[in-house]
């Protein structure tokens, strides 16, 4: 007998029931203790917990534990380890200690690290992460850990993470309390990351080395159709898409992941998975672990499942919109303007401090979404703008010019809407549209930062918003904390008054995709990074230095690491990709091209054998333009080439980096529109690879 939904979701999670039922009353209290409040965990709670976890995972069929950990590779590490232990008689029992839980050793000298670590230098440990629950996932425990190396230095995505909501979490606790909400004990981030995706067949896939060395197609002519008649966005599920989304479902909830919504997206084979929103550090490990279980299951269904950015040139790509907001521990979203936004001080402190902290440092925010990658999105009026904004909508905006302005606003009564069919329901419409040009836009309670990348880890993006949230609110308290109260309202609207007046050139409720709006953007003043060695060195600029070093985010090596990561991924990535094109080109599309061509004068020379008066007009037309695309290709071919061979040898990092931008992408661009053109000609069958038509409408 199948489980029902409830009975099935968390089913595979060591949460909060389990522990409840598998802990000591004073064991579990500790642990809660130290999940809520921070607080330093003791190994003799770590021992019961161990203890506990393992019993609950052997009964669940699991033999091995991991500490599962995000190295800046943007992917998850695990090392597993069996439960057994050997004990006299050749036997052997099922054993896992606290020290086990809380620590482990991983070879960090094998993971990017920036020049943190030398190669020789091995060690580096692996810390549990109480607050994101353990689960088991193939036979395995799976405990969330940080990553750091022995001189303590953080190595990874979580590390950070942590350290941003904690930076927030007292920082806004603070102007909460000097506002007079004294109850709050604590303020935690949360978030809901929509996932983009792309399922196509597993064996046109095995085809193309360029999806299977880079996630993207290198080369491809568009088919006949396309996205244009936009039948594809919401359509009807196709039964193998239909099925891999209920197994995939079912998986997630399994692993507590509260997986919502699913429907098909704009492109031909490209769908969407939404979750509810959980606290941040969980929200960040359920989407690795979703991205994981969305690979591995498509190959159980036959398919591939794409999370390139762009993996399709002509085509929408692939994002992730992380759903961002703050709530008390008193179940309050601070992001919640209620009936009356206009009344609602608490609501609009920390409206401005999301606008101050936006404004302020949109460079980290255009930094933290920035890979080659989602280089092909940005701008391309398929996602936002590289233009970081703000869109608050109509009534929002008339709220703070209100305030601004010393102006009374009436709040707006709601309006009916009236379709014209007598049989349809009532119902009143919202009082702002929404508007999908902007990178980040307000969307009733809470921020939605749309620029995200569909393979990113979505920590980055948190630690940068979490942590300029928490300068700003910083900001706010200094000037409150010393207000008495009877001039606390006086003084709230002045600080909020001249925080619209700085910081409201962020706001733009239009069109994101339009020329005027970047024009506008520059008279505002407004960062306008186009691509990522662009916008990478911002990370290293003193007020960014000073922002993480002040909240104890990173420590200035730690963001010098990371610098040169990002710089080394980026140039890496590229060079990938042209050695690829080079590799199909090469080997693949000119000697299809020369076919089809040896075909032509095949053809042509058994006219002329026939008769010497027959015209071999269109043959010779056909010949002409397969020779001079040939002839073109080749010269493509080599100018990629010698780019390649002469970046390989630079040792300046961002040199090399803006090189591949400027240089090694241009050639690409070239080539492959060469190739495009050519495959034209090429008849069906000859090229060794699947074209487009036959990955986008073959599912």
């Amino acid at each position: 007998m199948s489980m029902t939904v409830p009975e099935m979701y968390g089913s595979l999670v060591f949460n909060d029931k389990v522990m409840r039922d598998k802990l000591p009353k004073d064991i579990y209290k500790a642990l809660r203790k130290t999940i809520d409040k921070n607080s330093h965990l003791e190994l003799d709670v770590a021992n019961a917990v161990a203890v506990a976890m393992k019993e609950w995972a052997v009964e669940n069929g699991a033999t091995h534990f991991t500490h599962w950990f995000q190295p800046m590779t943007g992917f998850t590490a695990e090392k597993h380890d069996s439960f057994i232990s050997p004990v006299d008689g050749g036997e052997v029992i099922m054993e896992f200690s606290g020290k086990e839980l809380v620590k482990g050793e991983p070879d960090a000298s094998s993971f990017p690290s920036g020049g943190l670590r030398a190669t020789f230098e091995a060690r580096g440990y692996t810390a549990w992460d109480p607050t994101s629950p353990a689960f088991i996932k193939d036979g395995t425990l799976y405990i969330p850990t940080a990553f750091c190396s022995y001189s303590g230095e953080a190595l990874d995505k979580k590390t950070p993470l942590l350290r941003s909501m904690e930076a927030l979490n007292r920082e806004a606790t603070k102007v909460l309390h000097v506002l007079g909400n004294t109850e709050v004990g604590s303020v935690t981030t949360t978030v809901g990351p929509e996932q983009e995706y792309f399922l196509i067949d597993k064996e046109a896939f095995a085809k193309r080395k360029d999806l299977i060395f880079t996630g993207r197609t290198l080369l491809g002519a568009k088919p006949p159709k396309g996205q244009e008649m936009e039948d594809h966005y919401f359509g009807t599920l196709k039964p193998r898409v239909a099925a891999y989304m209920h197994d995939l479902d079912e998986e997630l909830w399994k692993l507590g992941i509260p997986a919502k919504t699913k429907h098909n997206e704009v492109a031909p084979c490209q769908h969407e998975l939404a979750p509810i929103f959980d606290t941040t550090n969980v929200a960040v490990d359920h989407n690795q672990l979703t991205m994981d279980v969305m690979r591995k299951l498509a190959d159980k269904h036959g398919f591939v499942c794409l999370l390139h950015e762009k993996p399709f040139e002509g085509i929408n790509g692939s994002g992730k919109h992380n759903n961002w907001s703050m709530t008390t521990d008193t179940g309050v979203n601070l992001l919640d303007p209620g009936k009356t936004p206009a009344e609602n001080i608490q609501f609009l402190v920390f409206l401005m401090a999301v606008v101050t902290a936006v404004d302020n440092y949109a460079d980290l925010m255009r930094l933290s979404v920035a890979s080659a990658g989602n280089d092909h999105r940005l701008g391309a009026n398929e996602a936002p703008p590289a233009i970081i904004s703000i869109f608050l909508g109509d009534e929002l905006t008339a709220v703070l010019d209100s305030i601004e302005n010393d102006t009374f606003f009436g709040n707006r009564q709601k309006v009916a809407m009236e379709i014209g069919a007598t049989v349809l329901p009532h119902f009143y419409k919202d009082t702002t549209d929404r508007n999908r040009t902007s990178p980040f836009a307000f969307t009733g309670n809470k921020f939605e930062f749309r620029s995200l990348g569909s393979s990113l880890s979505v920590s980055g993006p948190n630690v940068v918003l979490n942590t300029a949230v928490a300068e700003a609110l910083s900001e706010f308290y200094e000037v409150l904390k010393d207000v008495p109260a009877e001039k606390m309202d006086e003084t709230v609207h002045g600080l909020l008054k001249e925080a619209i007046k700085k910081h409201k050139r962020v706001i733009f409720n239009g069109n994101g995709y339009t020329d005027e709006w970047i024009a506008e953007a520059e008279k505002r003043g407004l960062y306008n990074y186009k691509s990522t060695p662009d916008v990478l060195p911002v990370f290293v600029e003193d007020k960014n230095v000073q922002l993480f070093t002040k909240h104890h985010i990173f420590t200035e090596s730690e963001i010098k690491s990371r610098y040169e990561i990002l710089l080394e991924n980026y140039s890496k990535t590229i060079h990938i990709e042209a050695k690829t094109m080079l590799d199909m080109v090469n080997h693949q599309f000119m000697p299809a091209l020369l076919e089809t061509l040896d075909k032509a004068l095949t053809v042509a020379a058994k006219k002329k054998k026939v008769c010497e008066s027959i015209s071999c007009k269109t043959e010779t037309a056909i010949i002409e333009k397969l020779s001079a695309s040939y002839d073109a290709i080749y010269d493509a071919v080599q100018a990629l080439a010698e780019d390649t061979e002469k970046v390989e040898s630079m040792s300046d990092e961002l040199a090399a980096a803006k090189f591949y931008q400027a240089t090694i992408l241009e050639d690409m661009s070239k080539l492959r529109a060469l190739a495009d053109a050519a495959e034209e000609m090429i008849p069906d069958g000859v090229l060794p690879y699947p074209s487009y038509a036959d990955i986008l409408f073959y599912v």
